[in-house]
């Protein structure tokens, strides 16, 4: 019998070192980079979608941000994030496990200023979730406020996790999500994996109009 995207990741990340994950960073770059060049105020809510075990939320934290939300679909992942963190980090995080395609605790969210995605979205091959996260990610989404994400790209894998992938050029993105959100940048970044094998990621950086 097939398991749910939560029990796959949920297993993903109690089977394995979350440091030998195929997408860990030990710095989240361009991520960072990016976010920064967003100039958001410090206190603005800022959305880390599928941050997993992810060293970004520790760099956000470090950098004086007030109101970030990590948001996974595994408890799994996030109870591994904080534990990470330690405790006087973690809690100066906001903690959400959902389903960005059948979504419940994000909807509670309001002006999200910056909403960043190196994890989630290339992930969602059916039209009807990436229509749902489209949806979701406009109303959530301030205007004005900025896109950050990273897809596989074009000569990208075409799996990832046990799971096939969607790859993305800047272009495809934007087309994709249409006029509301302009494209600000983008850059391809060759990332290179714990087993020391180099993937082709495409990142792009949109502001909402």
């Amino acid at each position: 019998m097939a398991i749910s995207k939560k029990e796959h990741w949920d297993k993903i990340y109690t089977d394995g070192s979350a440091t030998q994950l195929g997408w860990y960073e030990p710095k989240s770059f361009p991520s960072s980079a990016l976010i920064e060049r967003c100039a958001v105020p410090k206190h603005s809510p800022i959305v880390d979608l599928g941050s997993g075990r992810s060293t970004l939320i520790s760099h956000l934290i470090e950098s004086n941000y007030q109101n970030v939300y990590a948001v996974d679909i595994s408890n799994v992942a996030l109870k591994k994030a904080k534990e990470f963190l330690g405790q006087e980090q973690a809690t100066q995080v906001n903690w959400i496990v959902d389903d960005i395609t059948n979504p419940d605790a994000v909807l509670g969210l309001q002006n999200v200023a910056l909403w960043h995605d190196r994890a989630v979205f290339h992930f969602l091959t059916d039209e009807d979730d990436r229509q749902k996260y489209r949806s979701v990610l406009k109303e959530l989404l301030m205007l004005d406020g900025f896109l950050v994400m990273a897809t596989f790209a074009l000569d990208g894998a075409s799996k990832c996790s046990g799971l096939p992938v969607q790859r993305y050029s800047a272009e495809s993105l934007s087309d994709f999500l249409g006029d509301r959100f302009k494209l600000v940048e983008s850059l391809e970044y060759s990332y290179q994996m714990p087993s020391g094998n180099f993937r082709p990621f495409v990142y792009t950086r949109f502001q909402k109009a």
